[in-house]
């Protein structure tokens, strides 16, 4: 159980291992996962060690399973995930996974270049299919009767010069060339055409209507045909040049209908040609990529396992006889037995002869925090360390914020429906855990819920409960027990008036409710505010109260782990006895006045005479006598009240001093009595003001360079002066559990009643389907409002709760977190190891 309540007692250890077990042994460890090694080279280039050529390799072995995997996901194969972790394999077996992953990418990219060679061939007679099958409309139009067109268009196309050259040698022959554009380059290029050529050529095009596979990226494209006539060499040349610049492609076109025909028959032929080889190349393709797809998971794991182990091994330090590498670890001590256990697995495994020493090593360093977690308590010891990893040996609030932080949310949150909402939403998220952490997914919003899913349940749980406490169901009341008030009023008087009140002397039967509040406070008028102001702001300072004192409670275990003295006398005691002489003290006034003052009770003590708590506090702190209360009450709540009160105050006030001056004044004449100089790296601690008291040890308690006492005096300063200070701001700030509270219930409220119960005051068939969309509409509004936006707020408002109200009273949050080397860390997170410093 001491595990739970601190971190690990570690040790720092050093590793013997032979060359030829190394291997076998680390990867043992890193199946446990409880080592964590320290890097014995720093001042080594990376590129310069031992090891460096194997990473190299395993380098090059994952870029071949990413191209696979890449290829895979383009063909939508799924890929086998059985879930189980395959171990590393031996150092030979390298060899032949990278035969394996070699032989598939050469087999992969040659199927790639071969079907992309064929798709471009098979593209290009497509393109020249469409051309044959355009132009031949074309040309169709030129021989079914368009010679007034022909004729305009080759006197458009003929220059004056021409023309009369032409009279005397026959009919002038255009020339022309076709080929294919991307549609959405046409425009321009028709633009170009026009002003280079200065208006001397005739453009004819037409749209393929189905769209073309580009060979290159597999995207599909719009294109067009396009057929230019032109007279002259000159113009010929121009227009080659201005398609080139386009990324137009020409094809040759024959000028007889015969050719044009027989051309376009072969080329059909080679396209049924071309299909059925691209075919049989997309079929050897698909099952080169399901045969690796099956296989593909493990082979991750088992590269990424290999390249995690030679990272670590390059950690390592070679022995004088390069025959034994040494490391040095640490471990924590209730797993040292089962640490020598996986050494010993790994050395019969590799063959060696010689067994592995663990010896464990004397030092001052300050260990790393190491929490055990299971998937309950992971996500609370997450929150934990948002603010900081605990110190090593620190108290950790993580076991205690189990319970505390569901509770405060759900005294900001406290209703039944809201609450069975986020419970049932957390408990479909447990129910279903398997699968959904399956399902890995980018969505950073998504992985935030499902990790905090066991917190989304426990707050959703304790927010029934404290919503059955206000009696509060989506704004309304369960009448479960009936009331305990007894209305001396007809029906009509308490609907239509709504100042009305009960009088707690006359209507009240006398006895509380069996649980939480009584039903009749949902009907009450102005006083049901009233009611709930007052009973919440005074169990949000009680919770509070109780809440710091916990957290002043918890740095007496902390000073009496490790033994600070003077902090346990001098700091625990004047802080606790400071909280409880004031702010406890009034906490008790609370309950003595909801005992003393009733309104069944005669004066003095009736609950006309009922003393506020915040001026009764004010003139306590400023040593005021209660001024004269109405007449026939009494002064004072209890005898001796005044007296009690200035006592209080002066001794609260004493502790001031004692919390301010004390340690560092002991502190000082401790060091002149033992006449030690401050030496850098000593074994010495601020906290006791000598020699740290667990000395050289294998994991030790924290350690310090002994400051200055200049230093000293300022630190203490600011912890006093925060201390005190921060116990006023911090009980006030516990009044947002009140504020936040009646925020959501008024908010409910406002919702039922401006939206909600226009649906329900209809009557009918139409009365029907609009209660179906004003449903609609409050659902979406209390989910997206009440739940989501209101949930997170009191969540944040929780979370600065107890970070700084409650952990500041005994957390530090120093330390560093334990991280060990771990196969199924390095695998989940996708990377290989952790960079080399």
């Amino acid at each position: 159980m001491g595990s739970l309540f601190r971190s690990e007692e570690m040790a720092l250890c050093q590793l013997f291992l032979q060359s030829e077990a190394a291997y076998a042994c680390v990867s043992e460890l890193g199946e446990l996962g409880l080592v964590q090694f320290r890097d014995l080279n720093p001042d080594v280039n990376a590129f310069q060690r031992k090891f460096v050529n194997e990473v190299r390799r395993c380098d090059e072995m994952e870029r071949k399973l990413r191209y696979l995997e890449k290829e895979i996901k383009k063909d939508g194969i799924p890929m086998l995930d059985t879930g189980e972790s395959p171990e590393a394999p031996q150092p030979r077996e390298m060899i032949d996974l990278e035969a394996t992953f070699e032989k598939l990418e050469n087999e992969l990219r040659e199927v790639n270049q071969n079907a992309e060679a064929l798709k471009r061939n098979f593209l290009e007679l497509t393109e020249l299919k469409h051309i044959l099958r355009k132009t031949q409309v074309f040309f169709d139009e030129q021989e079914g009767g368009a010679n007034q067109t022909t004729e305009s268009m080759t006197r458009a196309l003929i220059t004056d010069e021409a023309r009369t050259a032409g009279a005397s040698m026959g009919p002038v022959q255009l020339g022309f060339v076709a080929g294919v554009i991307l549609r959405e380059r046409l425009p321009p290029f028709e633009r170009m055409l026009w002003r280079a050529c200065r208006g001397n050529v005739f453009l004819r095009q037409a749209m393929i209507e189905t769209p073309l596979e580009d060979p290159t990226n597999g995207d599909q494209v719009h294109k067009s045909v396009f057929i230019i006539f032109f007279q002259g060499d000159q113009l010929k040349t121009r227009v080659k040049k201005i398609c080139e610049g386009f990324r137009a492609t020409l094809y040759p076109c024959p000028e007889a209908p015969a050719d044009r025909r027989e051309m376009a028959m072969g080329v059909m032929t080679r396209i049924e040609d071309l299909n059925t080889v691209l075919g049989q190349t997309q079929d050897h393709r698909h099952r080169v990529l399901v045969a690796a797809a099956k296989n593909l998971k493990n082979w991750f794991v088992k590269v990424r396992k290999i390249k995690a182990i030679y990272h670590t091994l390059n950690l390592f330090n070679l022995d004088v006889t390069q025959k034994c590498l040494i490391a040095e670890c640490w471990v924590p001590l209730l797993d040292f037995e089962t640490i020598q256990l996986a050494l010993r697995r790994g050395t019969e495994r590799s063959g060696s002869s010689v067994p592995p020493i663990l010896n464990r090593m004397q030092t001052f360093e300050n260990p790393p925090t190491y929490n055990r977690t299971n998937k309950f308590t992971k996500a609370f010891q997450a929150l934990i360390d948002a603010y900081g990893v605990a110190s090593y040996r620190e108290m950790n609030p993580a076991p205690y914020t189990i319970i505390t932080f569901p509770f405060l949310f759900a005294v900001m949150f406290g209703d039944l429906g809201h609450g069975a909402i986020m419970a049932l939403f957390g408990l479909w998220m447990i129910r279903k855990e398997k699968g959904l952490a399956a399902q890995k997914t980018d969505n950073e919003i998504w992985n935030i819920f499902f990790g905090g899913r066991y917190i989304i349940f426990l707050m959703g749980v304790f927010s029934m409960y404290t919503g059955l406490i206000y009696n509060d169901i989506f704004s309304k009341s369960l009448n479960i027990f009936g009331s305990h008030w007894q209305m001396s009023y007809n029906k009509s008087t308490v609907m239509e008036n709504k100042y009305l009140q009960l009088s707690p002397k006359d209507d009240y039967e006398g006895t509380p409710y069996p649980f939480g509040m009584d039903p009749i406070w949902q009907v009450a008028g102005s006083n049901k505010i009233i009611f709930h102001n007052a009973y919440k702001m005074k169990i949000s300072i009680i919770f509070g109260v109780i809440h710091m004192v916990f957290g002043v409670v918890m740095s007496w275990h902390n000073h009496t782990y490790f033994r600070n003295r003077i902090s346990m006398i001098y700091e625990f005691i004047p802080q606790l006895v400071f909280l409880l002489l004031l702010f406890f003290y009034m906490v008790l006034l609370m309950f003595i006045k909801w005992i003393k003052f009733a309104a069944t009770n005669p004066k003095p003590y009736s609950e006309a005479c009922a003393p506020s708590i915040l001026i009764t506090f004010i003139d306590m702190v400023l040593f005021n006598k209660p001024k004269d209360p109405v007449k026939g009450c009494e002064v004072y709540m209890f005898w001796g009240q005044h007296f009690v009160q200035v006592l209080f105050v002066l001794l609260a006030l004493c502790c001031i001093p004692i919390m301010l001056l004390a340690k560092p004044m002991l502190i000082m004449q401790a060091r002149k009595l033992a006449n030690v100089q401050p030496i850098a790296g000593a074994s010495s601690d601020a906290e006791t003001g000598g020699v740290s008291n667990g000395g050289p040890h294998g994991g030790g308690g924290p350690h310090e360079e002994e400051e200055e006492m200049s230093e000293i005096f300022i630190h203490q300063s600011i912890h006093t002066i925060e201390y005190v200070l921060g116990s006023v701001s911090h009980t006030a700030s516990y009044l947002r559990l009140w504020a936040l509270s009646l925020a959501h219930a008024q908010l409910a409220e406002v919702l039922w009643t401006m939206v909600l119960s226009i649906g329900l005051k209809q009557e009918g068939w139409f009365g029907g389907v609009i209660l179906t969309c004003v449903f609609a509409f409050w659902a979406i509004l209390t989910v997206g409002i009440l739940v989501l936006m209101e949930g997170l707020s009191a969540f944040l408002h929780t979370l600065r709760l107890h970070w700084v109200e409650f952990q500041s009273k005994f957390y530090k949050g120093q330390g560093y977190a334990f991280q060990p080397f771990s196969f199924d860390a390095i695998i989940e997170n996708g990377s290989a190891a952790t960079e080399v410093e």
